[in-house]
């Protein structure tokens, strides 16, 4: 049986049509004006997994999108489409002819997306090592992604405040073991170094940026 590692090498030249594929089609999509009325509607779809409100669900198993920047919201759902990143519910979803058939529904719906409001409940770790998480944010990512992990929608990069530990936890071993291909390619060196703990840790601390913990 091959190795995740592997599987990725194999599937480099397939991943590399693929993203320049969904990098022309990202050029169009920004071209586009967005109709978030119709977004909306087609949201409906969207909620069945990532709940109303955008926020998934807290186990992680399904990411927050409410709040997300609209160019991080239309990359993925295009890297999904073009086979660039993997995930059968969203692959089902981006190809599918009845949800999102044109370049014209992926604007709308993720436009509707990124203005949904942030608040409500995430899903958070033990809160044992928020701190050495916050160090690692601090040293390796608040570059990038902010002081406060906001990101930036301009430069694409995605807002890691307020998004589930358990989902930020699994992206990260994803893309160590190559099943995030793009990701792991930018981040895998930073994210191999890490043990069990600093990952918790640092999936943690974001969870806890950028809203205010409800008072149980």
């Amino acid at each position: 049986m091959k190795s995740p590692a592997i599987w990725s090498l194999l599937m480099l030249p397939l991943l590399a049509l693929g993203a320049e594929t969904s990098k022309q089609d990202f050029s169009k999509v920004m071209a586009l004006k967005p109709d978030e009325e119709r977004g909306g509607q087609l949201f409906e779809a969207c909620a069945a997994c990532h709940n109303t409100d955008g926020g998934g669900t807290t186990n992680g198993s399904v990411p927050r999108i409410a709040g997300q920047h609209y160019r991080v919201l239309v990359r993925q759902v295009l890297d999904f489409r073009r086979g660039a990143r993997w995930d059968m519910r969203m692959e089902d979803v981006a190809t599918s002819h009845e949800i999102i058939p044109e370049l014209q529904d992926i604007a709308d719906v993720a436009s509707y997306a990124s203005h949904l409001r942030r608040d409500g409940t995430r899903g958070l770790g033990d809160g044992q090592n928020v701190e050495r998480g916050a160090a690692i944010y601090a040293a390796g990512c608040s570059s990038c992604h902010g002081t406060n992990a906001e990101g930036d929608d301009k430069q694409g990069v995605p807002r890691l405040s307020g998004q589930h530990a358990g989902y930020l936890a699994r992206q990260i071993y994803d893309a160590v073991d190559g099943r995030r291909p793009q990701l792991a390619a930018s981040h895998r060196k930073r994210f191999v170094k890490l043990d069990f703990q600093e990952v918790q840790g640092l999936a943690d601390y974001l969870a806890r940026l950028g809203w205010q913990e409800p008072t149980p």
